[in-house]
């Protein structure tokens, strides 16, 4: 519902405050917005000076959309929302973007300055409501602060760990009248805004730790993506004679095929995993680099991966997670910029140890890939019905190029995509959410990403679990011409919650189970094409057509529900 504007206040103008605010955005390299109709007056000014609005369905797909957007963008993306109830919306996407580091933009409309306290229409305490999601919370009160305040907000959401900022604009203050042009010239839209090098004398002692260690290694995470690190940690690896392993967060900053990448680790080193037979190369490491991780949970499979006799060298941007959950040499800084000095410094060491253990560690790298693809076969190729996923997976293998952009939702998406598609370049790009792993993210973030990256092909797969969450955005998608392609693992459950309950309790309730829903025909109701695919031999056919359609397409395959991704948890 629109409110309205306090009395005399009148449309947006140029000389409104509602202008300003659309050309301080403009400044910082924004083109495009996540929004409803409100702030109205907002939206009605920038689509005057040429800023797009996505008009999305729900308000938390909007903050995934934007959270996708600036992941593959690097910039600060903007989302929009009214006061109250679309506010309250936003905060499982905004939730998603700080625990992730992901630098998101809202502005939220607020009640008239003369209404606060007086129980307005959808009044809320905003400060309190953003407070856990946000890194920074204001109010514009004063119109000809707008500029300052937009410029704060921007700082804030990029520059050291970044993460979202929130900016209220109460609805009365819009329409308030500025004085004409900005005071400010400032563009701060890309992230990271201010990156800055670790301190220089630990750098050197990081070096030299790894130079002289006897089974080194490197972890890296999911700021590695976030700081345009790719290449220095791919140059690290490969200058260095370091072997390599990533997050599922950090899947494809260096490319897997690589003779000294051990894929993804973590929580997905069950049987079958990719990396599941060099578990034993990683608890016997005997130093190891720490790259843009918060050494969370499913990162190091409950804290149990990383040996703790091991010395650790942490590089981080955000100092309160270096040392989090292990004692480590700290390195606080940007990771592309202190992986360079710390490669630099490497090259001046003696290297010997490093390049004579090469053979060895790329012989027992190989091993391990080997005897995944042993362990693995039987799923990849199975002929089965319901589909396997993991049969799936080899399909998608086959059309994946080092351009193409993968986006799972949280729960098992991820893992089957993490465990079983393969990086073909350092920077290839798989986006997760797993800040918060909150179910119905994968949809709305692949919309994200594509707006993004308009020239790459975007594939996304999703649970038939959190597809419910967000299959209206399909409309978004048909009338924003977004195209992508969505691939629902259609089995009638939450499978991570049926498999955990029965893991941990024996038996599991009855809320697991769904009724069978036509996927692809909601897909085809709203405007998009849809397929359904029941054998596994119908799959890539069906893939290859929705790559080459320019309408986004959503393939609902039937799978198997009692396949379960290698996670540890089950084992």
């Amino acid at each position: 519902m629109i409110e309205p504007l306090a009395a005399g206040s009148g449309a947006a103008r140029p000389n409104l405050s509602a202008a300003a605010l659309a050309a301080a955005l403009a400044r910082h390299g924004v083109t495009l917005t996540f929004g409803q109709s409100i702030p109205s007056a907002f939206h009605l000014a920038a689509a005057d000076i040429g800023i797009r609005q996505i008009g999305y369905r729900t308000e938390n797909a909007g903050a995934a959309m934007a959270d996708g957007y600036a992941r593959i963008a690097n910039r600060v993306a903007v989302v929009t929302a009214q006061n109250g109830p679309a506010a309250t919306l936003l905060v499982p996407g905004l939730a998603e973007a700080y625990k992730a580091s992901v630098p998101v933009l809202a502005i939220v409309q607020d009640v008239a300055r003369a209404t606060v306290d007086r129980n307005a229409f959808q009044e809320i305490d905003h400060f309190d409501l953003f407070r856990a999601c946000a890194k920074w919370v204001r109010r514009v009160a004063v119109a000809d602060r707008i500029d300052d305040y937009v410029d704060m907000a921007f700082a804030a959401a990029s520059s050291g760990r970044p993460g979202p900022a929130v900016l209220l604009c109460p609805v009365d203050m819009l329409g308030d009248a500025v004085a004409t042009g900005g005071h400010r010239t400032a563009r701060l839209g890309h992230s990271p805004l201010d990156p800055a090098i670790a301190d220089p004398e630990r750098i050197e002692a990081a070096a030299a730790l790894l130079a002289g260690a006897e089974r080194p290694l490197v972890i890296a995470g999911g700021g590695c993506h976030l700081s345009g690190a790719q290449g220095a940690v791919a140059g690290l690896q490969e200058r260095t004679s370091l072997p390599v392993a990533t997050t599922l967060m950090g899947k494809g900053v260096v490319d897997e095929r690589h003779p000294l990448s051990l894929g993804v680790v973590g929580y997905t080193m069950g049987r079958l995993g990719m990396a599941h037979h060099l578990r034993p190369m990683i608890e016997g490491a005997d130093a190891v680099l720490l790259i843009g991780t918060r050494t969370n949970q499913n990162g190091t499979d409950s804290w149990s991966l990383l040996p703790r006799e091991a010395r650790l060298v942490h590089l981080d941007i955000d100092g309160a997670e270096v040392g989090r959950n292990y004692e480590a040499m700290r390195l606080v800084g940007d990771a592309r910029l202190t992986l360079e000095a710390l490669s630099e410094r490497l090259d001046r060491m003696d290297l010997g140890k490093r390049r004579a253990a090469r053979p060895a560690v790329e012989r027992r790298i190989a091993a391990g890939r080997a005897a995944h693809v042993r362990d693995a076969t039987p799923v990849l190729e199975s002929n089965a019905v319901p589909i396997r996923p993991e049969r799936m997976m080899a399909d998608v293998r086959a059309v994946l190029e080092p351009s193409t952009i993968t986006v799972a939702d949280a729960s098992y998406a991820s893992v089957w995509v993490g465990n079983y598609l393969h990086a073909l370049r350092p920077g290839m790009r798989f986006l997760t959410p797993r800040g918060l792993a909150g179910l119905g993210w994968g949809l709305p973030m692949a919309l994200g990403a594509k707006l993004a990256a308009p020239e790459s092909a975007v594939l996304c797969f999703v649970g038939d679990g959190g597809f419910g969450h967000v299959w209206s955005e399909l409309e978004t998608a048909r009338r924003m011409g977004i195209e992508v392609v969505v691939t629902v693992f259609s089995n009638q459950i939450l499978g991570f919650q049926r498999d955990a309950e029965d893991t941990r309790f024996g038996r599991h309730t009855d809320a697991i189970y769904f009724e069978p829903v036509d996927h692809a025909g909601i897909a085809r109701d709203c405007g998009c094409l849809g397929v359904r695919v029941e054998r596994p031999e119908d799959y890539a056919p069906a893939l290859a057509a929705a790559m080459a359609a320019e309408r986004t397409t959503v393939i609902d395959a039937i799978v198997d529900p009692d396949a379960k991704p290698p996670l540890t948890l089950f084992e």
